[in-house]
């Protein structure tokens, strides 16, 4: 395989990427966060401290590695700090994209013979949420300042004149070193644990995906020179009550405790789509991808939180 460099690597998907990769590519892996490098593991990659919103740093790291793939899964993702923070939402989400774009075309233009592959992180909350699960075809209409500046990002990639594909996906969950937030299965689960109460709704809809399975669909874009939009989900539909009911079935928890509510009675900032989901038909074709079930994430994630805690 050839060189390939992560941004956002302290990140859910960054971590996954790099550990999947470290042993194939060697010291071909270049990983980069901003900071210091949160990974329990360091050896086997190369890594670097990068600010994306740096055109000037997003230049030198680039030119020094010449990677012939780059995975951007750096973002702001923090919907609701997304809406009271726009600006720097913009600038994550859109200009660090533009950065990087701009100096692999550059780089590109320099050397005939470099032809890099961009693969860009994107999400389900492009979309408004009056259907689902919705097809790489579906047309998306933002109802968030995240969700905007997402889509922003995608006419960005589309537009350019590079090697690109776009990985959509939908509510990740897993674990990872040194995690700083937490997700729906381990929300639920630690609630309950607790014998707390929990408000979940019941009129929103997804597609679970486990970080393994998404960092195995950015994997195989990557190995197969894939062009064009995947989505790169689970391939369970449910809403997010349904989803809050297995893991405490799973972990034999106290389903009393779940109260079902309704997304208009939580006062969050930014708006979500209430039905998304997606239809990977796309990915399991062309790029033979083959997600877990929703109950094999969860038997995969219990094994991993026994491997930390033994």
């Amino acid at each position: 395989m050839e060189k390939i460099l992560i941004t956002g690597s302290n990140g859910l998907l960054g971590q996954k990427l790099v550990y999947k990769l470290k042993d194939k590519l060697k010291n071909n892996l270049i990983a980069t966060a901003r900071g210091e490098n949160r990974l329990v593991n360091k050896e086997g990659y190369i890594y670097e401290s990068l600010d994306i919103t740096n055109l000037k740093n997003v230049e030198s790291i680039f030119e020094k590695h010449m990677p012939e793939v780059v995975i951007n899964t750096a973002a702001m993702t923090n919907v609701d700090a997304c809406e009271t923070d726009k600006e720097n939402c913009w600038k994550l989400n859109v200009n660090a994209v533009k950065n990087q774009i701009d100096t692999l075309i550059k780089l590109k233009t320099i050397n005939k013979n470099y032809n890099p592959h961009f693969i860009h992180l994107s999400t389900d909350f492009i979309f408004d949420g009056t259907k689902g699960p919705l097809d790489e075809e579906a047309i998306p209409n933002p109802l968030s300042y995240y969700a905007e500046s997402k889509l922003a990002a995608e006419k960005l990639v589309q537009q350019s004149n590079l090697n690109w594909a776009i990985a959509r996906t939908v509510l990740v969950y897993g674990i990872v070193d040194n995690m700083s937030r937490s997700n729906i299965v381990l929300w639920v689960k630690q609630n309950l644990e607790q014998g707390k109460t929990i408000n979940v709704v019941d009129d929103q809809f997804r597609t679970p995906t486990l970080a393994e399975d998404l960092a195995d669909g950015c994997i195989l874009i990557a190995e197969k020179k894939a062009k064009g939009i995947y989505n790169i989900s689970g391939k369970d539909f449910y809403s997010i009550l349904e989803l809050a009911h297995i893991v405490a079935d799973y972990y034999k928890l106290d389903k009393n405790l779940i109260k079902p509510s309704k997304s208009a009675d939580i006062k969050q900032p930014a708006k979500r789509p209430p039905i998304t989901g997606f239809i990977i038909d796309k990915a399991i074709k062309e790029l033979g991808y083959n997600p877990h079930s929703f109950v094999e994430g969860i038997q995969l994630l219990e094994k991993q939180i026994s491997n930390i805690n033994p």
